[in-house]
């Protein structure tokens, strides 16, 4: 056993930190997909009520946000790589909670998640860009999100399997075995980022204002957020669709089509950031999405032509989802990166607080078709914050 764990470090050592770091995002990524996939339908298993559904899921992203500051100070202070294996663990707690299927376990179990994701995203995106050189930070997002994205195509198809041979109980359990192996493989891959900061942010309210002194990160906020909003209407809105006009082992599949354009085309489109600028990438990505709401709102009866326009959508969200957070990096300085790259993630929360909640409040008078219009009115807002942006671009060549 001894001699085996030696080979497995040496095979890992082989790998670039880049690549060890894939192995332990594509594990864990799975994991979260697998949960992405059931979540919108597990709540409603409970509640039975699509407002109700976006509702609760607001709540859990109000006590994210506020957490992304709380965490700046620990974030400074301690050691990234063993801040990531502490979130991933509880994390792993929480989603084999889930498998008890009470609502009151599910709820306190739900609270710790979302803590410790906060704690994890934050973490997880400081080693990345710790592990990257400047010229490339654009590339290796690409690829991370890659990645992910990989796990978001292979994860949807797996749970429709678990789904309908042993049950929604089965997911969380796997889930969180995953989490367990990705720790592990982390572990043994020796990754370490130990970079702190002396003097620490403990002022929650000055971290808040000063964050959004800054035009440019004012700007990078929104359009990370922007993103959100659309994965919200993906992942909570788009499967109670699906359950209306299909049976609810099909929510599987079509997410896992929602996820193919991201995986063939996002690596490329980060490389094609960094050499031609971000804001014509940004520009067209958040057009995409506007365009393809505006469709599913003329065309909402035919249930085909609505799945067909938000698959194809995800186009535009390859050019968006890794191009965002690599344009936050490049208007931060190095040393600012730790204070306010935490912030920047609320920026996850305040994406989807408003894809939940506005749509969830509209529900309670309008027909679901009229979120569309939401949607393609808050995008192409974003769409035309793209054409202000600061043009950055990483690689010359």
């Amino acid at each position: 056993m001894y001699n085996n764990r030696i080979k497995q470090r040496n095979l890992l050592s082989s790998f670039s930190k880049m690549n060890r770091l894939g192995i332990v995002i594509l594990i864990s990524s799975l994991a979260f997909s697998f949960m992405g996939t059931v979540w919108a339908v597990y709540l409603n298993s409970f509640l039975n009520n699509e407002a109700y559904v976006g509702l609760i899921s607001s709540l859990f992203v109000v006590i994210s946000f506020i957490s992304y500051f709380v965490i700046i100070p620990l974030i400074e202070r301690k050691n990234k790589s063993k801040l990531y294996i502490a979130s991933s663990l509880l994390i792993a707690l929480g989603y084999f909670m889930y498998s008890i299927n009470n609502f009151y376990i599910f709820l306190a179990a739900a609270i710790t998640v979302t803590i410790a994701t906060t704690l994890r995203i934050s973490s997880m995106g400081l080693i990345i860009e710790h592990c990257s050189k400047k010229e490339n930070l654009s590339k290796n997002e690409g690829y991370i999100y890659t990645l992910t994205n990989v796990a978001w195509v292979i994860g949807p198809l797996l749970v429709g399997f678990i789904l309908k041979e042993i049950g929604i109980r089965w997911v969380f359990i796997f889930s969180s075995f995953l989490i367990i192996l990705s720790i592990m493989i982390f572990n043994i891959a020796k990754i370490n980022c130990k970079i702190k900061k002396k003097r620490i942010d403990g002022d929650m309210l000055k971290n808040f204002k000063d964050f959004f002194k800054s035009k440019n990160r004012r700007k990078a906020y929104l359009l990370g957020a922007g993103v959100n909003f659309w994965w919200s209407l993906i992942y909570i809105y788009f499967p109670l669709l699906i359950i209306k006009h299909l049976h609810e082992d099909y929510v599987g599949y079509l997410l896992f089509a929602v996820v193919v354009p991201l995986v063939l085309s996002q690596y490329y489109f980060g490389k094609l950031a960094g050499k031609i600028g971000f804001r014509k990438m940004i520009f067209v990505g958040f057009l995409i999405p506007t365009i393809a709401a505006i469709i599913c709102f003329i065309f909402f009866n035919n249930f085909i032509v609505v799945a067909i326009a938000l698959i194809l959508a995800s186009i535009g969200l390859a050019m968006t989802e890794s191009t965002t957070e690599a344009y936050f990096f490049d208007i931060c300085k190095k040393e600012e990166s730790q204070r306010f790259y935490p912030p920047y993630n609320t920026a996850i929360d305040a994406g989807y607080l408003a894809g939940e909640l506005l749509p969830a409040l509209m529900l309670l008078f309008l027909p679901i078709k009229f979120i569309f219009l939401l949607y393609a009115a808050g995008l192409l807002c974003l769409t035309l914050v793209s054409l202000t942006i600061k043009d950055i671009i990483e690689n010359h060549k």
